[in-house]
């Protein structure tokens, strides 16, 4: 098949624990795991190490030293999380307050995407893409992965959807520009209408969304489509999506030659209507690309810098309320220093404050903040285990 020239499948449950583990970090000694489990855990990245807080009274539970500059995100189970390190995605079993020795392997770890029975890992540096069911890490040790390559290494994206269709970034490392679609190894769409493609979202009835520097391009139904952006240039490269929603959350850059924008407005893409829409945020309020969130009932969440939390309806793009959770903030010009940050989770929204050293605990119903906790050290990225059934 002519698609085997630039994608092709290196082995199908090639990876198995016995395989991955002679490549796994051994890094720092993992501490002892929690007598208990570890409540809702939470786990929060700060210049040395991890904290796994307990996610009702945000009390730390487990203090990790590690090195290195962390990234965090949902494994796609309920109690793990990986760990972005220099050696690729490391195991955190969070509910158990116990960082492992596996990892994996990946060249310039990137991208981690969970939907549905696949979590997906994209490796920057070799286009590699690893995919695996996170319910196996339930057993322990590493499980069995599905390997891919891309055609060019790049600073990408995939996601598998319930079919079995791959969706994945193309590009190499000097631009990225557009998307493919695979089903058993033949290519079945392609779009290469995305200049500087980033992100992915996952909206009702699977439409997945990728974010453009001219809008965001769609792909549904065995197709793409190109939604475009109302302005000349419109950068949407961080979004959020919500399973119950058609309309998906993105940031929104509209100037250019900005060294760093300081974005004050946001995109709604409506997946129904194929159409996005820039609504403004309040008079002289800005957010980052940590600030973004979806509700328990799909709200679109953005921490601006006033410190406040705002809550948009996603369908009228009306603000339905705000909710002052830190003291006014600016945006770090190096994009790995802290500053406040959202995750959320069911009904739990959590916001980090780091200029106070704290974690805090939104009510979104009733507009206030429940708990907060200070930390020693200053909190940095944000995540915890987010699992579904089967």
């Amino acid at each position: 098949m002519n698609s085997q020239r630039w994608m092709y499948r290196v082995g199908a449950a090639t990876a198995t624990v016995a395989a991955l583990a002679a490549c796994s970090d051994s890094g720092s000694p993992a501490p002892q795991a929690q007598a208990q489990p570890v409540n809702e855990p939470l786990v929060a990245t700060y210049d040395g190490g991890l904290y796994v807080l307990d996610g009702e009274t945000l009390e730390v539970e487990q203090d990790i030293p590690l090195d290195g500059f962390l990234r965090v995100n949902p494994a796609g189970d309920d109690a793990h999380v990986l760990v972005t390190t220099d050696e690729g995605f490391r195991i955190l079993d969070a509910a158990r307050g116990q960082l492992t020795d596996h990892t994996f392997p990946a060249a310039d770890a990137g991208h981690v995407v969970n939907h549905g029975e696949h979590t997906v890992l994209f490796a920057d540096g070799s286009g590699e893409i690893t995919a695996f069911d996170p319910h196996a890490l339930e057993n322990g040790g590493l499980p069995e992965t599905e390997t891919f390559t891309t055609p060019q290494a790049h600073h990408g994206v995939a996601v598998i959807l319930s079919d079995g269709t791959l969706v994945h970034s193309i590009g190499d490392s000097e631009k990225r520009t557009g998307a493919v679609a695979m089903q058993g190894g033949r290519e079945i769409a392609r779009s290469e209408e995305c200049p500087g493609i980033h992100g992915e979202s996952v909206a009702a009835d699977e439409v997945v969304i990728l974010g453009c520097e001219n809008g965001v391009l769609e792909y549904a139904n065995g197709k793409f489509t190109k939604i475009p952006s109302p302005t000349p240039y419109g950068r949407t490269g961080n979004t959020r999506g919500h399973e119950d929603s058609a309309v998906v959350l993105g940031d929104m850059k509209v100037d250019p030659d900005a060294e760093l924008e300081r974005p004050q407005q946001f995109a709604l893409i409506d997946t129904a209507t194929d159409r996005l829409e820039v609504v403004q945020m309040p008079p002289a309020v800005s957010y980052w690309f940590r600030s973004l969130g979806r509700g328990p009932q799909a709200e679109a969440l953005i921490m601006g810098t006033d410190g406040k939390l705002y809550v948009f309806d996603p369908v009228t793009a009306d603000m339905v309320k705000a909710v002052q959770v830190t003291q006014p903030w600016t945006e770090p010009d190096d994009w790995q220093d802290p500053a406040p940050a959202v995750f959320t989770r069911e009904d739990a929204v959590y916001v980090t404050d780091p200029a106070a050293k704290q974690i805090h605990l939104v009510d979104l119903q009733a507009g206030t903040v429940t708990a907060s906790a200070t930390l020693e050290q200053a909190p940095n990225e944000l995540s915890g285990p987010v699992g579904h059934d089967h």
